[in-house]
């Protein structure tokens, strides 16, 4: 008997951790098993024809909104090319409408509800021993037959190390769990179900923790819903990480930062730079929409905690906001941008409410007025306090920030530009508008022309400071990569060809000539008076004499990716 655990992944680097768990607590019957991975950007009719190669007697899918959609159009053909095949669905797209589905799908088996891996076991000891009856097992909803009862939560010891393939390690992301359940309510959330936080032991993390960094996983992503929650937990995690660090592996972790101690931020103020990321969720600032969605924050704490984060930059810090939560009108949404804008994260996620089976806000959608989307992920459309046409304008907002903002390649060009406008929402509202009145949304832009496109803006916007912004707008540029052909904007090097061709020592740098401190930002922001730069309007004057910057490509800043800036000089120095 042959079972196959489907997992389609939204990308290829990433895994499924979920049916690496399943195969592992059912380690007895591992010669049963076998894992397809698969992603959301295969066709279905290749993913078919690959379960029909395999030619598995049992088909369990692991299901979540990013991979519904695929799935049930898998689940209307694979009885017609393999009839009489049992079809097992699990994962939190299909834990909480069990009826429903059994109801559109009667050729399915039954449905794993909830959490997984000692129901998993027991399906295989019916399938392989033939020792007990469906109706014996509980956690699973049978057609005509229901719920079969529920399953009791697990001791998190008693699954084994999940990844037994060593060629994961080597180009994937992999996830990793020391704890399940959150202490928090948010209403928007399935984890606020599971309110019981239940940890690994730590000699089990630390034994597995030192696989991923012998074998120098690229990547690890703990999936523990707020890793802090727990302060000695997760301070014995960091610590260990730090004392053994490969100089390789990175680790990502979602955190409640309003919470962090300052014995955990010591830690954290110690870490390799690039060794970890931190995922802060803000999700809003307005004070009723906090209270509404069972969130407990402390502002003012959380600015501090990032602020003192990003001082030791060292720590790539990605930082969550959600429009379409009740009582976040337009207005409120932009002050929520801002703020957390202003702390400076390296990533600022825009998102959109997904309105998810099972969770409290699922069951008050009424109240709120709230309409989403009938189709996963289940996005909001429009509420009471947001119009459809104002999420459609955000959907262009978050475009900008995703393109310009979160790509981190225009971020010195950026840190000037905010300035002519009145917030940095505006900024991205104002060049959303840009993009649409050009057709940009329609007609993207090449990678080099949204350095053009950023120019054509901000001389439209800001017109005196044209001859600055080529300056930035080609900093940025060649920080991250010697391009082969010299961009439009940029100034003519013809006049310093033999100064460049003196100076050039290695093909894995590039020298290039500019008259303000762009690599300065203090200086630029600040207005530093000098002997050869008079300040005006807030921008110092070009210099008299050029200055030469070499950008260096075999050594780049781990977390923004730039390449270094070695040196600097002024040509009468010379």
């Amino acid at each position: 008997m042959k079972l196959l655990l489907v997992a389609i992944n939204a990308k290829y680097i990433h895994s499924n951790l979920a049916v690496y768990s399943l195969r592992a607590y059912a380690e007895k019957f591992q010669e049963s098993i076998e894992i397809g991975e698969y992603t959301i950007n295969n066709r279905s009719e290749t993913i078919l024809a690959d379960i029909y190669r395999r030619n598995p007697q049992v088909i369990a899918f692991s299901c979540y909104i990013w991979n519904w959609t695929t799935v049930q159009e898998l689940l209307e053909e694979l009885p017609k090319v393999m009839p009489g095949r049992d079809i097992w669905l699990g994962g939190p797209e299909v834990s909480y409408e069990g009826e429903k589905i059994l109801k559109k799908y009667p050729h399915l088996t039954g449905i794993m509800t909830g959490e997984g891996e000692q129901t998993f076991r027991e399906l295989m000891q019916y399938y392989c021993l033939h020792d007990r009856e469906l109706t014996d097992v509980s956690g699973l909803y049978l057609p005509g037959k229901g719920l079969t009862g529920p399953r009791e939560a697990m001791d998190l010891d008693e699954i084994p190390f999940y990844y037994r393939e060593p060629e994961l390690f080597a180009n994937r992301i992999l996830y990793y769990e020391s704890s399940r359940g959150c202490p928090y309510r948010c209403s928007y959330c399935l984890s606020s179900i599971d309110k019981k936080v239940r940890l690994r032991s730590f000699d089990k993390v630390k034994a597995e923790l030192d696989i991923f960094l012998k074998y120098k996983v690229p990547q690890v992503k703990f999936v523990d819903r707020t890793f802090n929650c727990n302060h000695e937990h997760a301070l014995q995690i960091w610590n260990y990480l730090l004392e053994n660090d490969n100089g390789i592996t990175n680790f990502h972790f979602e955190i409640s930062a309003h919470i962090l101690t300052q014995e955990e931020l010591s830690v954290l103020e110690k870490m390799r730079p690039g060794y970890v990321q931190l995922e802060i969720g803000v999700q809003s600032v307005n004070p009723e929409t906090i209270r509404e969605i069972r969130r407990t924050t402390d502002l003012d704490r959380l600015k501090w905690a990032i602020r003192k984060i990003r001082e030791g930059r060292n720590i790539h810090i990605h930082l969550d906001l959600i429009a379409g939560l009740p009582y976040e009108n337009y207005d409120s949404f932009v002050i929520s941008f801002n703020t957390v804008y202003g702390m400076e994260p390296n990533q600022l996620q825009l998102g959109f409410l997904k309105v998810l089976k099972g969770s409290y806000l699922h069951e008050k959608i009424l109240d709120y007025g709230i309409y989403y989307r009938s189709i996963p992920p289940y996005e909001v459309l429009y509420s009471k306090w947001l119009s459809y046409k104002e999420v459609l304008r955000l959907k262009r907002v978050e475009e900008m920030v995703e393109l310009y903002y979160n790509s981190c390649q225009f971020r010195h060009t950026l840190q000037i530009l905010v300035r002519a406008f009145e917030s940095p929402f505006r900024l991205y509202e104002r060049l959303a508008d840009f993009y649409e009145e050009k057709g940009y949304f329609v007609h993207s832009p090449s990678r080099v022309k949204k350095y053009e496109v950023l120019l054509e803006f901000a001389c439209l916007t800001d017109p005196e400071k044209e001859a600055l912004y080529r300056e930035l707008l080609t900093y940025d540029i060649y920080l991250r990569e010697k391009c082969k052909s010299r961009p439009s904007f940029a100034r003519d090097l013809a006049p310093y060809r033999e100064e460049l061709r003196r100076r050039e020592r290695d093909k894995k740098e590039h020298i290039d000539v500019f008259f303000y401190p762009v690599w300065d930002m203090e200086r630029l922001q600040e207005v530093e008076m000098t002997e050869t730069a008079e300040a005006v309007e807030g921008i110092e004057k070009p210099r008299e004499l050029p200055v030469f910057v070499h950008f260096s490509y075999e050594k780049r800043d781990p977390l923004s990716r730039e390449a270094e800036v070695k040196y600097k000089f002024f040509a009468s120095e010379s």
